[in-house]
């Protein structure tokens, strides 16, 4: 009846890696006299039975086979309690730990427990930097990284959630951990740049983490303008992502550095003589590709002012009045055109248009189109450029 009743109490425990544990082990109804403690272990780390610990009478432990000062006894003998403390975890220590007591005079007793470890996921977001296109492609990729159990991910689109779809795959690592990805997939217009929220769960977490991502849809410069800021300066603008680099050249001869100072994308003309004279061009360039728009100056020796044409090589410029013109009759006409005072005229590419302002403040006066017979659009009414 003594034997019956004797009983060696322990249980499974589970612990986040990097955390610590205490593996319970206690001896109960018997008045035997405890000789020894001894544990054992069948691990990940360590697959055959290890003997790798043991109290005496006197509460002194001892490691067999190799010290690991993670363990710390915290029973007692007298107690006729084994248990220990193990901190630092990692999986490698996941497995069965047995308690064994050895009394006298019956022997061996012992409780087994499994140790359970979960590993947190590592969480991270990719760009995938879709290109502007129409054919569906991957947009960002969500990864939960080496968990134990597998993670789960979910998306959170909120405005997109018609416009992308969600594959989500997993893969078992080596180690016993789980790689889980999941994609959004969509087509890679501009109007899908929105934020979305990759949402991360795994008993391993305290909580779940979300991590926030723009959507970004990569292209290459569009259209390039080049826009008069004031009567000195002119910027070169061109929608892109990522935002474009800008190079300000001159054809045919270098720029004259004593006569403008180029930042970026401006360019500011600092005197206004002959040396201005000339086709400038604008670069627009990022990875994706690169554009370019065309500005001509010239500067006008009998009034010293600068005339400049802003040249758009690629698309045409949209005016934003009427074109209205006439041609001189009285006995002076040179075939000119006349244009109401204060009109800007643009390049008619490559049909080139040259105009200056009268030193009357009541007309703009300018030529034909000096190449084949293009009529040259109105884009800007203003002032007289000083």
């Amino acid at each position: 009846m003594h034997l019956t009743a004797l009983r060696v109490i322990g249980g499974n425990v589970t612990v986040v890696q990097g955390g610590t544990v205490i593996l319970p082990c206690k001896l109960t109804d018997t008045t035997e006299d405890l000789n020894q403690i001894s544990w054992q272990r069948d691990t990940r780390r360590k697959p055959q039975t290890d003997n790798f610990y043991t109290i005496q009478k006197d509460d002194a432990p001892h490691f067999v086979n190799g010290e690991d000062n993670r363990f710390k006894f915290i029973g007692s003998i007298k107690d006729k309690n084994g248990s220990l403390q193990l901190s630092n975890v990692t999986l490698l220590d996941e497995g069965i730990y047995r308690c064994i007591f050895t009394l006298f005079p019956s022997g061996n007793h012992k409780t087994e427990m499994h140790l359970n470890v979960l590993v947190p996921p590592v969480i991270s977001v990719t760009d995938n930097q879709p290109i502007l296109g129409n054919e569906e492609v991957s947009l960002a990729t969500c990864t939960a990284a080496g968990s134990k159990p597998p993670a789960e991910i979910k998306w959170v689109t909120d405005a997109l959630t018609e416009k992308v779809k969600v594959q989500t795959n997993s893969t078992e690592e080596a180690d016993g951990t789980t790689t889980t990805v999941s994609s959004l997939i969509g087509v890679p217009t501009r109007e899908i740049n929105h934020t979305v929220q990759c949402v991360v769960t795994s008993p391993a977490l305290s909580k779940q983490e979300t991590l926030l991502f723009i959507i970004q849809v990569y292209f290459s410069p569009t259209e390039v303008n080049i826009i008069e800021r004031s009567k000195d300066t002119f910027e070169c603008v061109a929608e892109a992502n990522p935002e474009a680099n800008f190079t300000w050249s001159r054809s045919a001869q270098s720029l004259p550095q004593s006569s403008v100072r180029v930042e970026g994308a401006m360019i500011q003309l600092l005197s206004f003589t002959s040396d201005l004279n000339g086709l400038y061009q604008c670069d627009a360039s990022n990875p994706y590709g690169r554009k370019h728009g065309q500005l001509y100056l010239h500067v006008t020796s009998v009034w010293s002012r600068i005339v400049s044409w802003i040249v758009s090589g690629y698309l045409s410029a949209t005016p934003f009045g009427d074109f209205s013109a006439m041609s001189r009759t009285d006995s002076e006409n040179t075939g000119e055109i006349w244009f109401p005072f204060g009109t800007r005229i643009e390049w008619c590419w490559p049909k080139i248009c040259f105009s200056l302002m009268s030193a009357q403040p009541r007309h703009l006066r300018g030529n034909k189109c000096l190449t084949y017979s293009s009529m040259c659009k109105i884009i800007q009414a203003g002032a007289v450029v000083a």
